[in-house]
């Protein structure tokens, strides 16, 4: 089995916290240039982008010089650029880091903010932040939560120890605690685990449940509940990492998290900047053996749900 090459080291430093973007040429590419390839491949880059972009001396080489307009197209070449970014509307929530050492970062991260950077979600997103304000441009995230879930994410400073933390969630060696407001039903019966089988689509914006061998194992506790508006925290630990298992497991109990704008049905998109009624779901604990030091670690949320502390100002009243 050939062992894939290694790609150089990037020779543009980050902009905002974001990498450049890298871009191999194709092994059987029959273009004349590297232009050509590039105008070929970024078709949404828009009508003159990618000349403008090598007039300017940005698409450069991996010896960090300017690659020429004219320049032949060589298979397996790697070419390096920053994209120009779209206005992004900004969180505007701080990111609180719980620990840092040389090893890993953990930060409590707030409602609305993406973890890394994805879609239309780049320079406003967790990491970049992180590599921005704590000048960490190698810093990479172990794990992700969904960009509408706050609290902890665990990030490592050295790639080369990635794999190490990365294994710790795939092996299910973390513990982790959630916390989330919904609907109080004094008829279900609690605590208790469920088990199904998580089917996420690709293009598709929500999971569901399908028949088959469970997949997604979650514990779910009622930690209290209030008379006098029919609300619930629930306490969830999840077993198992599958996209919205904790969304998809409370609605399939009849109690959808308060916020949810994907369960139990789609809602309609809201607009760039409406932070109101953030979906009441919270990493509250993470609990694990570091793999690279040995050290006992347990972090625990300073967030609060809004629902819960101050229902009022969540609902909008």
């Amino acid at each position: 089995m050939r062992r894939r090459t290694q790609p150089p080291p990037a020779p543009l430093p980050q902009r905002r916290g974001v990498d450049p973007v890298r871009v191999r040429l194709p092994v059987d590419g029959a273009w004349a240039t590297v232009r050509e390839h590039l105008v070929a491949r970024l078709t949404g880059a828009g009508p003159g982008m990618v000349e403008a972009m090598f007039d300017a001396g940005a698409v450069v080489g991996a010896d960090g010089l300017p690659v020429a307009p004219d320049a032949p197209y060589r298979p397996g070449m790697f070419v390096w650029f920053h994209r120009e970014l779209p206005p992004e509307v900004p969180v505007p929530f701080p990111v609180e880091v719980v620990y840092r050492d040389e090893h890993i970062v953990v930060a409590d991260k707030p409602h609305f903010l993406a973890t890394t950077p994805r879609g239309s979600h780049v320079t406003e997103t967790l990491l970049a932040r992180l590599r921005h304000d704590l000048g960490l441009p190698e810093l990479g995230a172990a794990h992700r939560l969904d960009r509408l879930t706050a609290g902890l994410v665990l990030f490592t400073v050295r790639p080369e120890e990635r794999g190490a933390y990365q294994g710790l969630f795939r092996d299910r060696r973390v513990h982790k605690e959630y916390e989330a407001v919904a609907r109080h039903d004094p008829e279900l019966e609690l605590p208790r685990t469920v088990r199904s089988r998580i089917l996420k689509e690709r293009g598709v914006l929500a999971a569901r449940e399908v028949e088959g061998e469970p997949n997604a194992v979650t514990r779910v506790e009622r930690a209290g509940h209030r008379e006098k508006d029919g609300l619930a925290r629930y306490r969830l630990l999840p077993a198992t990492g599958q996209t919205h298992q904790l969304r998809v497991h409370l609605n399939a109990l009849g109690v959808p998290i308060l916020g949810d704008p994907l369960y139990p049905e789609v809602a309609p998109a809201t607009a760039p900047g409406d932070f109101r009624r953030p979906l009441q779901l919270l990493a509250r604990g993470l609990e694990f053996t570091d793999p690279v030091t040995g050290a006992q670690h347990s972090f625990v949320s300073g967030r609060t749900l809004q629902a819960w502390t101050s229902p009022e100002e969540w609902s909008g009243a």
